[in-house]
């Protein structure tokens, strides 16, 4: 048990900062939560972004994470509230004019990534740490000064029933102070006055807007697997090469549907809605059968068109008193739905170095514990730091490579071929611990840049024995030898095995 005179303050209360504050509340510490919109639990309080609902992409990280705040309620709730997909939907039309759906399943394994309701994780967590006496609530408080060396902050706390115009501002001192406030983040502002930190800031050429496909109303008798209009167990991509459309499930039977495209065809559209269903009939095929056109141009009309950021920096600290997590420290685009999952991974790592080295025994042969505190917090926080930026950068990098992946790489032959070589060896050559990017990411807590440098490895060495096969009977036949070995029963001829491969994955 931590020292429960020491006070660690959350700034942002999202799912990324409530997950901080549990862990910091289980080990003892003096919790405070500082929150610059209402309680999110407030039906009547904005969301993030502005749009009603976000539904997430939760994955092993994630899930691992929670697992490691050591709440016997929490994973059970967000199991009883997720929809497992086991892989992508690819939506397009033939050139005889027929829709087609073509599934891509993310892991040969069968694994899954699980859609939540971003809300739902909010309140869950909030709830968990409004039953634990040592956290403490600050609703409608924004951030507006920090000295990081004194340990002391300042907020305004914009009370709506107060009758002064001017917010009062309230001083606090603190131990840590954890960042958790999103991309535009309050306590990064003030970090950067105190340290030499390198940061960088991109919006990459894609807005996004949001749209729903409502559920299917059901008659007595019907299952209520019915609600679905579309297969709830997939994320559905209709891909458009420039731009994309996309639905993920939620548990009332609904999608919640984002468009993503250049700002220029935005302003294409903006200037004539009414062109709207026309342009979805054209690159989005059947998606007019499933949300009306006149639901597409309110939707469109009313929804915001937000802006896409990555964020890059270093350090994440600043000597034992402040440390950013989530996207405070590395906003990213939405592609590889790592966002939340990363941010709550943060947590995992930084506590766990935070536990390691303060069970580090102190040289001090007058052990003030305070200073031993301070200096043992201090060596945890820049471990952290420089661990963690390494695998922040490498995810953001992938973020943005996987936008190209989703909205045009996924109809090519090159990318399934590689993709079906991957799963079949990962399958029936297990020994040699052959996976593909994506489960790596996902289905696994190796550190991204790792899984970053393994991926160009196998792609290497994919590329070199693919023109060598071309070219070598020889290793033809050593491949089909050594997966004789593996299924003795059903393979026979090395050169009819690695033909079918090829034409399996190009035909699927």
């Amino acid at each position: 048990m931590a020292n429960s005179s020491q006070k660690y303050v959350v700034v942002g209360a999202g799912p990324v900062g409530s997950l901080a504050a549990l862990y910091a509340a289980k080990r003892g510490y003096q919790v405070e939560i500082y929150e610059l919109r209402s309680d999110l639990r407030d039906p009547s309080t904005t969301p993030l972004n502005f749009t009603k609902s976000i539904n997430l992409a939760l994955s092993e990280r994630g899930l691992s994470a929670m697992r490691h705040a050591d709440h016997e309620n929490l994973l059970q709730h967000v199991f009883s509230a997720t929809i497992p997909m086991r892989g992508r939907m690819i939506h397009g039309r033939r050139p005889d004019g027929a829709l087609y759906e073509a599934a891509q399943d993310y892991d040969i394994h069968g694994r899954t990534i699980y859609a939540i309701d971003r809300a739902g994780l909010n309140k869950r967590l909030l709830d968990i740490l409004d039953d634990m006496p040592n956290v403490k609530f600050f609703f409608n408080h924004k951030l507006t000064g920090a000295d990081f060396k004194r340990r002391k902050a300042w907020f305004e706390h914009r009370d709506q029933t107060a009758t002064s115009d001017r917010p009062a501002e309230i001083e606090i001192d603190f131990d840590l102070m954890i960042g958790a406030d999103g991309a535009h983040s309050a306590v990064r502002y003030h970090l950067m006055k105190f340290t030499r930190m390198n940061y960088s800031q991109e919006y990459i050429d894609t807005l996004w807007c949001e749209f729903q496909i409502k559920p299917r109303h059901l008659s007595n008798g019907q299952p209520i697997e019915s609600r679905f209009r579309i297969s709830p167990n997939h994320l559905h991509i209709w891909p458009g090469k420039e731009f994309m459309f996309i639905a993920i499930p939620s548990d009332d039977g609904s999608f919640t549907c984002t468009l993503f495209m250049p700002g220029t065809k935005f302003a294409i559209l903006e200037a004539n809605p009414s062109e709207l269903p026309a342009f979805f009939d054209s690159h989005f095929p059947g998606v007019t059968s499933l949300i009306t056109p006149e639901e597409l141009i309110s939707s469109f009309q009313a929804n915001p068109h937000l802006p896409l950021i990555s964020i890059k920096c270093k350090p994440y600290h600043f000597s034992s008193s402040v440390v950013i997590v989530g996207d405070a420290a590395h906003a990213m685009v939405p592609f590889y739905g790592q966002g939340m999952n990363s941010g709550l991974e943060d947590v995992r790592i930084l506590f766990s170095i935070l536990d390691k080295h303060a069970s580090t025994e102190s040289n001090d042969p007058n052990h003030p514990e305070v200073s031993d505190t301070a200096f043992q917090r201090a060596t945890a926080l820049n471990e952290y730091s420089t661990l963690r930026v390494a695998d922040a950068h490498a995810i953001n990098d992938l973020a943005l490579q996987n936008y190209i992946e989703m909205r045009a790489s996924v109809l090519s032959r090159l990318y399934r071929v590689r993709k079906f070589l991957e799963e079949f060896l990962s399958v029936h050559v297990p020994s040699l611990g052959w996976h593909t990017q994506y489960s790596r990411v996902s289905f696994g807590n190796e550190r991204y840049s790792e899984v970053v440098a393994r991926s160009q490895y196998q792609g290497m060495v994919l590329t070199r024995g693919l023109l060598g096969l071309l070219v070598s009977p020889l290793l033809i036949t050593s491949l089909g030898i050594v997966l004789a070995r593996q299924r003795p029963n059903g393979l026979r001829n090395p050169f009819e095995l690695v033909r079918g491969l090829v034409g399996r994955a190009l035909k699927n």
